[in-house]
């Protein structure tokens, strides 16, 4: 469940960057969402490629 708290996470530390750029237009704020969005990507393809791992190694293991 490691992998459930680190996106969670990531999508919390989003939210002030959301609200600062869409609402308030700050422009940096969006070179943070950005990076941000880049990240959550990774966390998210990692949390991908673990579940297959995971499918398949449960499929190879039945008789």
């Amino acid at each position: 469940m490691k992998k459930l708290e680190d996106l969670t996470q990531a999508v919390k530390n989003l939210e002030a960057d959301f609200v600062k750029f869409y609402e308030k237009e700050q422009a940096a704020a969006g070179t943070r969402l950005r990076k941000g969005l880049s990240e959550l990507r990774k966390l998210a393809q990692d949390a991908r490629k673990e579940i297959q791992e995971t499918k398949a190694s449960r499929k190879s293991a039945k008789p």
